[in-house]
């Protein structure tokens, strides 16, 4: 960076790893540059506030962030709890934006469109490597702007880009049409899309967390509303990798969760569709109809898809990436965070060199580093950053040493493109205060949990999507 020096260094996102990035940035004695495409720090977060983390706050907090807020007097939240979306966002996210450092270097409603060099497409290679980049920002009212920065780091994550209902990672025929009837990835069954699903034909699609702890939230709105029918539709032969290990379970929240399941399937509250891959969406008047590859149909009012998330690459076109052809992620990180033979609990520590792409001086940083890898924690994402912020300053043995502490369970998600720390549905503000009072050091209602990818084997093991 030193022919750029002056300059920036641009951060795209503003969730828990692109502030903590930019705390990082800030330690080294360099200047970041936030852009957030909504109007506050953790706008994606905010559309899951009702969401329990699997992790507790220890794993959670980045250690440079919490300097930047112990200088304001901030009360470090307990670090055995586990907290849901919307504490981390009011306890956390919110005071970090708010602190000097932060805030006089965070632009909010400003949506990164595009990343190229000043002058040069990607075909171009004379001085490459010294030339500043421009970041292309859409800020509030539809302005367009080019910002210079010297080095880029894309902490956006994958929010924005679920993985779609058909097979074959294609949208399913029709999907396009039927937007209107396909909900967000993690509703508020129980409050803000309460309306939403009262007295309909609910269609949840998925076999993972997400997909488990909604439907269980619908079956509670059902005993409210009895005129509202659940309908579960996954593309494997059975759900039984959903329902756990119940009560053998090594992890008991997370056993009595799909024991709960299951025994909603059994009596009928809950009508499961196997082997129903899905082809294509008819929408008919006020409903949908939705085609299996095998011919069979489901009717439904609503779907609910919790079939995950992936990265939006588009932006970065103009860029030399070197990206695995499976996950796309990073090539050198793909093989060790691939969910077919990997978890959250044997992804190894890694940092700026695994990240690295010819771009020189960018790096995709966070969930989006994983691509379509659901095994993401945002432990992991913290050690990255801090060792791009080291490398980017220059100190390459401390970006080289790297060292995480994981969650013993290496719990994950199922969810193929969630993160591992969004995790299971929330509950009534009733229960969420119950759980905030007892913190992780009492057996959570089983809502509160999620299912791995399997402890050590990802997808090759037997508990796999």
């Amino acid at each position: 960076m030193d022919s750029t020096k002056n300059l920036p260094v641009a951060v795209i996102g503003a969730g828990p790893i692109g502030l903590a990035t930019a705390a990082h940035l800030l330690e080294r004695g360099l200047e970041p540059v936030i852009f957030e495409a909504g109007p506050t720090a953790g706008a994606a977060i905010e559309q899951w506030r009702h969401i329990r983390l699997f992790s507790p706050w220890r794993f959670n907090l980045d250690d440079a962030a919490v300097r930047l807020l112990q200088a304001t007097g901030w009360e470090q939240p307990r670090p055995t709890a586990l907290p849901y979306g919307g504490e981390l966002i009011d306890n956390y996210l919110t005071p970090l934006a708010a602190t000097t450092a932060i805030a006089t270097r965070l632009q909010t409603s400003a949506k990164v469109v595009a990343v190229t060099r000043q002058g040069l497409d990607k075909t171009h290679v004379r001085e490459r490597d010294t030339t500043p980049f421009v970041v292309r920002v859409e800020h509030d009212g539809g302005v367009i702007r080019d910002h210079v920065a010297a080095a880029v780091i894309d902490a956006s994550g994958t929010w924005s880009t679920r993985n779609p209902l058909g097979t074959s990672g294609l949208p399913a025929i029709g999907e396009e049409e039927a937007t209107g009837r396909i909900s967000l990835p993690l509703p508020d069954v129980a409050g803000r899309d309460r309306a939403t699903f009262t007295g309909r034909r609910v269609l949840v699609v998925g076999a993972g967390h997400s997909a488990a702890n909604t439907l269980i939230n619908l079956a509670d709105l059902a005993k409210d509303a009895p005129d509202t029918t659940i309908l579960w539709a996954v593309r494997g032969a059975s759900a039984e990798k959903v329902y756990g290990g119940g009560d053998a379970d090594g992890l008991p929240a997370r056993g009595q969760l799909g024991s709960r399941l299951r025994r909603l399937v059994e009596r009928g509250t809950i009508e499961l569709h196997t082997g129903f891959g899905i082809a294509a969406l008819k929408s008919l008047g006020t409903r949908v109809t939705v085609e299996a590859v095998d011919g069979r149909t489901i009717d439904a009012d609503v779907i609910v898809p919790c079939t995950g998330f992936r990265p939006d690459l588009d932006i970065l076109r103009e860029l030399r990436l070197n990206l695995d052809p499976a996950v796309e992620a990073p090539t050198g990180l793909g093989p060790l965070i691939d969910p077919e033979f990997h978890s959250c609990g044997t992804v190894p520590p890694h940092g700026a060199a695994l990240l690295a792409h010819p771009e020189k001086d960018f790096y995709i940083a966070g969930m989006k580093s994983y691509g379509r890898a659901p095994t993401f924690l945002l432990a992991t994402g913290y050690e990255q950053v801090r060792s791009v912020a080291a490398a980017l300053a220059g100190d390459h043995a401390a970006a080289n040493t790297v060292h995480l502490e994981l969650p013993e369970t290496g719990v994950c998600s199922t969810d193929a493109g969630t993160s591992c720390d969004v995790p299971a549905a929330g509950a009534t503000t009733a229960s969420q205060n119950a759980g905030s009072q007892g913190g992780c050091c009492v057996t959570p209602e089983p809502a509160f949990a999620g299912f791995p990818t399997g402890l050590a084997h990802g997808r090759s093991g037997g508990q796999t999507l």
